[in-house]
């Protein structure tokens, strides 16, 4: 613990007020992710809060902010839908089921993540190339950027003939447009402004307030945040502390049936939520040039899902958006992420009234400028200076984040950034061919043998017309994987059926284990007892030159 405290005490003053800014620009976003799931805003807001402090305490990146995010509550939608019929098929039915699934579904998530942490397969994250990281940067912008656009509309009750209810979006226009444009635009300069004149108080922060002052002292008309909650199906932010939820005990029915059902959103969320995580860490890692620990931050968001499962709350992940907001406002350690949480839950219980004020100009202002910094503007003027591969893989990745989801987006690009780089090493195997004076062929392999080379590799050899006696030296290469030892294995039975005799040279230790266990006859044909020509004079220092002898190491 006193650790703790002498780590955080350094940046304090900073880390507050980028928390406080934080957890002003999390609460519409939240609760927007709350109307998309269709569940209370204030479970949204409790996960959020949960999620958050645990991951600011126990996680492995310090200033990285973690709620209630988007890509994981879409993944609830269908899920929740399913659950509330399922509720009702039951000998006692149940109202609202789909919340108790979705708590169930929560936890189970979050298991699921600390298995990832504990298995160490948060260093996977580092075999995400830097052309899906820009992609998924400038993709994620974008979204952001139209989410905030939505916010220049109303949402209105409508009723159908047949009884069936229905919220209707309708763009801002006239005098309210031109106002709304007008408070975003002032809060977008002076965030732009006041770091030019001071850093010492947090643009983001200072524009928030200014904006709000404005809009209650001269009585103006527009959209708050307590207004947009109230649009939604919201009664308002004003809420109790967490308790543990004894009622989904009571009436989930723990069965096969259940596991089964939450099973694969609770996979394909925990999937989601530890990708946009450990994206958000890693450019964490790029804007402070410190390295975070990924098995520990996944260990810490299961964690945090789990809590928030058994208190109520609903599932999430790290949030790029804000974290961004955090990192421009000066926000680096622990203290930033756990002043967020407790900042967010004063809000929802002391403050709701006051927060409810704040306009949604200001925090959409907020967002615009985040959106701004987020993205990879470098990207336009390198499209034609890297590899049309990654250009592809950037383009692509940015266009599946818009279109479908981040996680999709994710591994979409490694997928093909994998085929291209699998495609481009099959091109580099090389064969050089020569006979030495007892008339014995020699190929000397060059390059990656593996499944993508094979076929080429195969190609070198011409085991009709070749000699009696035949040598292949793998001096040069690299026998990569299973596929490679198979090709090898193939290829000896075929000089063998031809009754001409092969030998293998400077195969690695492990691909000569190998081939030893897959057959016998591998005894006789490699080549164990030979100086290698690289490490020749190493190995020699009397064949030195004499110039390299007298030079004093």
């Amino acid at each position: 613990m006193t650790e703790f405290i002498r780590k955080i005490i350094p940046n304090a003053k900073d880390d507050v007020l980028a928390g406080i800014t934080v957890s002003l620009a999390m609460i519409p976003e939240v609760v927007a992710f709350a109307f998309v799931a269709q569940i209370d805003p204030l479970v949204a807001l409790s996960g959020a809060f949960i999620i958050g402090l645990i991951t600011a305490i126990f996680g492995g990146r310090p200033g990285l902010i973690s709620g209630a995010a988007g890509a994981v509550a879409v993944i609830f939608v269908s899920m929740i839908a399913e659950g509330h019929t399922k509720g009702m098929l039951f000998d006692a039915p149940v109202d609202n089921m789909g919340y108790f699934y979705l708590l169930a579904c929560v936890i189970l998530m979050g298991v699921i993540q600390i298995l990832a942490g504990v298995f160490k397969l948060g260093r996977f994250v580092r075999l995400i190339p830097h052309s899906v990281m820009m992609g998924f940067v400038n993709g994620l912008a974008i979204v952001i950027f139209w989410a905030q656009v939505k916010m220049f509309s109303h949402k209105t009750l409508s009723v159908s003939k047949e009884g069936v209810k229905e919220y209707v979006s309708t763009f801002m226009s006239g005098t309210e447009l031109y106002i709304m444009l007008g408070l975003v635009g002032l809060t977008m300069a002076i965030i732009w402004v006041l770091p030019k004149i001071t850093k010492k108080i947090p643009a983001s922060l200072t524009a928030i307030l200014i904006t709000t002052l404005i809009v209650v002292f001269s009585g103006m008309e527009v959209s708050t945040v307590g207004s947009y909650i109230i649009e939604g199906g919201g009664t308002g932010l004003k809420g109790e502390f967490p308790t543990p939820n004894l009622e989904l005990w009571q009436n989930l029915p723990f069965n096969l049936d259940t596991l089964t059902f939450i099973l694969p959103f609770a996979f394909l969320a925990a999937s989601v939520g530890l990708i946009e995580s450990l994206m958000t860490m890693n450019l964490v890692d790029e804007l402070t040039e410190t390295r975070g620990n990924g098995n520990r931050e996944c260990v810490a968001q299961g964690a945090g899902n789990i809590v928030s499962g058994l208190f109520g709350g609903t599932g999430g992940c790290g949030m790029i958006g804000q974290t961004v907001i955090n990192i421009n406002a000066g926000g680096r350690g622990r203290l930033s992420g756990i002043m967020m949480a407790i900042t967010l839950l004063t809000f929802i219980l002391f403050t709701d009234k006051l927060i409810e004020q704040v306009p949604i100009a200001a925090l959409v202002g907020v967002m615009f400028m985040m959106v701004i910094e987020t993205f990879a503007w470098s990207s336009f003027r390198i499209l034609k200076k890297i590899p049309k591969s990654d250009a592809f893989v950037l383009i692509i990745v940015s266009t599946v984040t818009v279109i479908f989801d981040l996680a999709i987006a994710v591994f979409v690009g490694v997928i093909v950034s994998a085929l291209v780089f699998a495609w481009e090493s099959a091109k580099k195997i090389r064969a050089r061919k020569r006979i030495k004076e007892d008339g014995t062929k020699v190929y000397e392999i060059w390059g990656p043998l593996f499944f993508g080379s094979i076929s080429a590799f195969n190609e070198k050899f011409d085991v009709k017309n070749d000699p009696e006696n035949v040598e292949i030296d793998f001096v040069e290469a690299r026998v990569s994987d299973h596929s490679a030892i198979e090709a090898i294995f193939a290829l000896v039975e075929k000089y063998q059926a031809a009754n001409k005799k092969i030998t293998l040279k400077h195969l690695s230790e492990d691909c000569k284990l190998l081939l030893y266990k897959s057959s016998p006859i591998f005894t006789d044909i490699i080549i164990e007892d030979i100086d290698d020509p690289r490490y020749h004079l190493a190995a020699n220092p009397e064949k030195f030159p004499k110039a390299l002898k007298e030079y004093k190491f």
